[in-house]
This record gives C-alpha cells, sequence and structure tokens, in this order.
C-alpha cells in the first residue's frame, strides 16, 4: 500500500506513543497523545471520538484528529486560554448540569432529523 511501507523499521502511519491521557467528557472522549517524529521532535495529536449508531443498530466510533507540532504549541494554547476565558466571561456554567437542566425545560424545541448532523 503506498504511503505505509517501512522505513528504517519504522511504520509511516503509526508513531511512537511517549505519552497518552484519556478524558471521558459525557458522549465524547478526548484523547491526548504525544508521538515522536523521525528525528525524536514532539508531537501532540487530539482526537475526538463519538459513538455512532447506524439506522440497524450497530454502532462506529466518528473520530476527528488535530496534530499540533511544538512550533504551535505556545500560540495554541495563547488562543485556547483565551477563548475559555471568554466563555467563563460570558455564559455561567458553575454547575455544568444547570445548563443540561435548562435546556431540558425550555419549551421552545428544534427538531433535528440525524440525517441534518452530518455534515
Amino acid at each position: 500500500m503506498e504511503g505505509f511501507e517501512k522505513k528504517d523499521g519504522f511504520e509511516k502511519n503509526e508513531r511512537e506513543e511517549i505519552f497518552s491521557k484519556a478524558i471521558r467528557a459525557g458522549k465524547r472522549t478526548y484523547f491526548f497523545d504525544v508521538k515522536a517524529t523521525r528525528k525524536n521532535d514532539y508531537y501532540l495529536t487530539i482526537t475526538e471520538s463519538k459513538k455512532r449508531y447506524d439506522q440497524d443498530g450497530k454502532y462506529h466510533f466518528e473520530k476527528h484528529k488535530i496534530f499540533l507540532y511544538k512550533e504551535d504549541f505556545e500560540k495554541f494554547v495563547d488562543g485556547l486560554q483565551e477563548t475559555v476565558g471568554f466563555i467563563k466571561q460570558n455564559q455561567s456554567f458553575d454547575n455544568p448540569n444547570e445548563m443540561i437542566e435548562e435546556t431540558a425545560t425550555t419549551s421552545e424545541y428544534t427538531s433535528v432529523e440525524f440525517e441534518d448532523l452530518h455534515e
């Protein structure tokens, strides 16, 4: 298969995993994985994984992945902190379940079909 040949005993699509952290958050799981390039430079992959069900009841995991390289860490962290700070200043969430309860008791609902969720 093109692009997946072994080079120097190292498969291109499988990098050495240095550190891994999984965070379960509701229906999603986030994975933070530190890997190393061939030159032993570390980089971070952030993966969001969600369980999705097909019409026949079978499930699969939908994954979205971001690769973050060390030269971008500072700008990424600054942007993330600024964005989270904005949300904290402008949205009260002392009790995370409070927002869920408010949404559940709201009398106005939007009808959303599962087909609408696929992009």
